[in-house]
């Protein structure tokens, strides 16, 4: 048996694209005449705001000096313990999230006082509250949601608060009309830093739709392991009396601890936070502006597209075209500008 490799030549497609004009109205239907057709793949780009083809490789925005908003939601569940949630901001943090001294060393705003906090099962809108005050030029700013436990058997059962629909907004739009977040709740990555992870550790959790801040578990003095009564720690009780018929082959013994409330796995005082990671103010970067595929390898042959612009301006509008082998690809741009008149 013999075998080879032999390279599939792919050639470039014979395309082209024209109008019958290069100005039409806002509103016109516009069609662009197609030749080369049956090129394997044809995507467009209509040169509008996120579909403009000098983009196709990324798009940052510059939002410099510009200022920014923030809001969120957020609900409390069960417990009883009050003013157990802060919101904080920093110019100054270094990163740093591997402690919560760490954490703490920077300077840290208390921002609470400007939203509205949950106070029931409910989520609750915070507003959306300017926020350019606490920015300073050449630095990234971060935020956090402070949480604090009071020991439970005196202050009552630690609250379980929820946020949401985190979200830095830049105070400038995109073409007049496209919001530009800073970060929002995925984006804004929140992590952890547990002040007693070893000892009591909170039962806080982030997903990229919502933060859980939630109090360690305490062991409760009324628990009846904490009762020296407690017929489990009698040597005398039947359970393991081997002659006994409620004699239990696995049962054993414990030995008897006295709750002692200055324990550290307890009931101790503990705090925690959810920090975000460094936050630009200065800059947006959406990413690349994608086409929209207009035939694929197994549609038929094109000879004409239509598109409606909605806005007066100048537009670039963009083909590209390819045919396409397991070996390579081999494509044509056409671009063909236009002026939309009111």
């Amino acid at each position: 048996m013999a075998s080879c490799d032999k390279e599939i030549l792919t050639e470039a497609p014979a395309f082209d694209v024209t109008t019958e004009a290069t100005t039409f109205k806002a509103g016109q239907e516009i069609k662009f005449d197609i030749k080369g057709g049956d090129a394997h793949m044809i995507s467009f780009y209509s040169g509008e705001t996120l579909k403009d083809y000098s983009s196709k490789d990324g798009r940052v925005i510059d939002v410099k000096g510009a200022g920014a908003t923030m809001a969120f939601q957020s609900s409390v569940q069960v417990g009883t313990q009050a003013n157990q949630l802060t919101v904080l901001a920093s110019t100054n943090f270094s990163g740093d999230y591997s402690t919560l001294g760490k954490v703490k060393a920077a300077t840290w705003t208390d921002i609470t006082s400007r939203f509205k906090l949950g106070t029931s099962t409910a989520f609750l809108a915070s507003g959306t509250i300017d926020i350019t005050d606490l920015m300073i030029a050449g630095k990234p700013i971060y935020f956090a949601f402070k949480y604090v436990t009071k020991p439970q058997v005196a202050n009552g059962l630690a609250r379980s608060w929820y946020i949401q629909t985190f979200a830095i907004t830049s105070n400038t739009k995109l073409d007049n009309s496209i919001t530009l977040f800073l970060a929002d709740q995925a984006g804004a990555g929140f992590r952890i830093v547990d002040e007693n992870k070893d000892t009591a550790p909170a039962r806080s959790s982030i997903t990229s739709t919502r933060i859980t801040m939630y109090g360690n578990v305490y062991k409760d003095p009324k628990d009846p392991i904490y009762d020296s009564a407690n017929p489990i720690f009698d040597p005398k009780n039947p359970i393991f009396d081997p002659t006994s018929p409620s004699y239990s082959p696995t049962a054993i013994r414990p030995v008897y601890v006295a709750y002692d409330l200055a324990s550290p796995y307890n009931d101790p005082a503990t705090e925690h936070w959810a920090v975000s990671k460094a936050i630009s103010a200065e800059k947006v970067d959406l990413g690349p502006d994608w086409s929209t595929s207009i035939k694929g390898i197994s549609n038929p042959k094109m000879v004409e597209h239509r598109y409606t612009y909605a806005k007066a301006g100048t537009y670039k509008a963009v083909f590209v075209a390819s045919n396409n082998s397991i070996d390579g690809e081999k494509k044509v741009v056409k671009e063909i500008s236009l002026t939309i008149t009111p």
